[in-house]
């Protein structure tokens, strides 16, 4: 079947040319704490022996998905996965839970490391389909940059689509500040599903990655993974690429629809940001860490993941850089549970 096809007879929600700016420090998720950030270690995820480049081969799937129900308590407080999972996912207004039309941003690193094994994403789509009953076939899992190198995945439910690009990066939007390039009046390029409204819920699957642009924070987690969402080359320049990065985060196609006047988000479109750390790259390098960590709000989460991969890998980060994460969503890390660190689930 077609990209596409199996969104385009739903109602859609189109963003109007008018753009609300989000607000900082306003509520994304109505449901859970949003400076929430949960973690789990556990090395029996992985049998002994592993190879990071053959990661559905040594991957201890039961493990790995107790573990992320365990994580789906913990980030809301709950004992049954089930209350847990629907806690998490918020049905769109109007729709029923089978009209729902779900996509998760897959990073596709390719040679840049090991792909995130099949268990975690089959896991996430088999809670969506159990606990929502979500249609399968209503569920895509896209690369919008790197799509072309996605992995043949294990496990998932029937009917779940692997859309790999997509269609790319086919529709133009409008950048939000701090980004502003004169040259096209601060739009960009981005995924064509997420500028006319078709996907309702937005889930953010990302390695836990190190060695990378300095001016990013020399981390790639999930506010970068929407460089497979939106252009990625204008998040690559030394100056402005970090508020670009900052930007797209920003955006209704990411944090979804916003009231004009209060900058409020009304329906919350990115409703999971999920860190897969079994392996953390340095460049093409890959050392086994064995956790794994989730929460609701990009921002939060990579700031708590990278102090905890900081110290773990002893890796230096750019102070100045990282601090503009949480400042420029309207936080300091005063504000955040236990300093910024992630909670053990």
């Amino acid at each position: 079947m077609a990209a596409g096809v199996g969104i385009a007879a739903f109602p859609m929600i189109f963003i109007p040319k008018a753009r609300a700016q989000w607000t900082p420090k306003t509520i994304t998720h109505p449901n859970v704490d949003n400076l929430r950030v949960v973690s789990i270690t556990d090395a029996k995820m992985i049998k002994p022996g592993a190879s990071a480049y053959e990661v559905d081969k040594f991957i201890v799937q039961k493990a790995v998905w107790e573990n992320i129900d365990k994580l789906a308590c913990s980030l809301t407080q709950t004992s049954n996965p089930q209350d847990a999972w629907r806690t998490i996912f918020i049905k769109p207004p109007g729709k029923s839970w089978s009209d729902t039309v779900v996509a998760l941003k897959f990073n596709s690193v390719h040679h840049k490391g090991p792909d995130t094994p099949s268990a975690i994403v089959s896991k996430i789509c088999s809670s969506l389909v159990r606990f929502l009953e979500v249609k399968p076939s209503n569920i895509h899992i896209y690369d919008a940059v790197h799509g072309m190198y996605m992995k043949k995945f294990k496990g998932l439910p029937e009917g779940c689509r692997v859309e790999k690009l997509w269609g790319g990066l086919a529709s133009e939007t409008q950048i939000p500040k701090p980004w502003l390039n004169p040259d096209n009046k601060g739009k960009s390029k981005c995924l064509k599903y997420l500028v006319d409204g078709s996907i309702d819920i937005l889930i953010n699957i990302t390695k836990a990655r190190g060695g990378t642009f300095p001016h990013l924070s020399g981390f790639s987690l999930a506010m970068k993974n929407h460089f497979g969402s939106f252009e990625p080359l204008r998040g690559h320049h030394p100056i402005s690429g970090l508020d670009y990065l900052v930007a797209i985060n920003q955006t209704p196609e990411i944090l979804g629809s916003m009231d004009k006047k209060t900058g409020r988000v009304l329906y919350p479109r990115q409703q999971l940001c999920f860190i897969d750390g079994l392996w953390t790259t340095d460049f093409t390098l890959a050392h086994q860490t064995n956790f794994l960590a989730m929460g609701v709000f990009a921002p939060i989460v990579d700031y708590s993941v990278i102090g905890f991969l900081s110290k773990k890998m002893d890796w230096t980060i750019p102070g100045p850089v990282v601090r503009r994460i949480l400042s420029d969503f309207g936080y300091d890390e005063s504000d955040l549970p236990a300093g910024g660190k992630m909670i053990e689930a």
